[in-house]
């Protein structure tokens, strides 16, 4: 388009320029200057603070590593810190791939409430089954025992000594459904543990010795042929050959079974072992697979 006359297009460019210029102010006046509102909200971002456990190499620990709960890892630190505090320890074993492990850090280890109470009358000490198998065997003993059945996370209270007086698995925040809540149960134990202390000590070596007189369990035959055909065959009865896996779900990856299957294969031409193995993975992935891509399909 081509203006008429000389000085329409500077006075149209000027008007522009200065409805642009108000513009900014009147923006800004909500907004404040360009830039700020974005400088603001880094300097008001929470700060992200870190406990024992980001100097750990396990997964799972690494996992709680940003929870307020002041975790320790396993060893003498922790327990030379209950014995001079005079306070009992709260033991979380877990493992990376535990579906409750998960719920359980979210609703409770990752809230402030919680990581007041244990922080205040607990040393908590965090455990990963996978790394340190011989601690989970010692105390899914204990939880079995005091409570007829184990899972994880296994959560076991603990004189500052290691000897256990109470245990369970799963714990919610608050109680519900017959589960003792935390915001309940912690209060609850560290009024016992300082009024009643005599009792506790006692109950926790009742239950050392009658672990302790159990002793080792009598080491099994040796395997043969016949038990790796029996366990081969009902992994086969529970394999889903539809989605793969093993049982119903909620399913999760099992690499024991996976290198059990392969090692049949290696040793016997087992293909059906094989199949079992090479299905899981594939439907893993064609699942994840699914699941990104469905929000773009028409």
């Amino acid at each position: 388009m081509k203006w008429k006359g000389t000085k329409r297009a500077p006075k149209i460019a000027t008007l522009t320029v200065l409805v642009t210029t108000l513009g900014i102010i009147w923006l800004q006046g909500f907004a404040g200057p360009i830039g700020a509102e974005t400088r603001n909200d880094r300097s008001q971002k929470k700060e992200v603070k870190h406990n024992r456990l980001i100097n750990e190499s396990s997964p799972y620990l690494l996992q709680h590593a940003t929870n307020p709960v002041d975790w320790y890892p396993w060893g003498e630190e922790a327990f030379a810190k209950a014995k001079k505090e005079n306070k009992p320890v709260f033991l979380s074993i877990g493992y990376s791939t535990c579906h409750w492990c998960h719920v359980m850090e979210h609703e409770s280890f990752a809230d402030e409430e919680v990581a007041v109470l244990l922080n205040t009358y607990f040393v908590a000490v965090k455990v990963d089954r996978e790394e340190r198998p011989d601690i989970d065997q010692v105390y899914m003993a204990v939880t079995q025992t005091m409570t007829g059945r184990g899972g994880w996370p296994n959560n076991v209270f603990l004189t500052p000594d290691k000897k256990p007086f109470f245990a369970g698995s799963y714990f919610p925040k608050q109680t519900r459904r017959g589960l003792p809540g935390l915001m309940e149960l912690l209060p609850k134990i560290a009024e016992i543990w300082q009024n009643d202390r005599e009792n506790v000590q006692k109950s926790a070596e009742q239950i050392t010795t009658l672990l302790a007189s159990r002793g080792n369990p009598n080491p099994g035959d040796a395997l043969d042929q016949s038990i790796l055909d029996k366990a081969r065959n009902q992994l086969a009865d529970i394999y889903d050959p539809q989605y793969g896996g093993f049982g119903q779900a909620p399913k999760f990856p099992t690499p024991h079974i996976f290198a059990f299957l392969l090692r049949r294969y290696h040793n016997n031409q087992d293909a059906q072992a094989l199949a079992m193995v090479e299905k899981t993975p594939n439907r893993i992935r064609v699942s994840v697979f699914s699941t990104i891509a469905r929000p773009w399909a028409s």
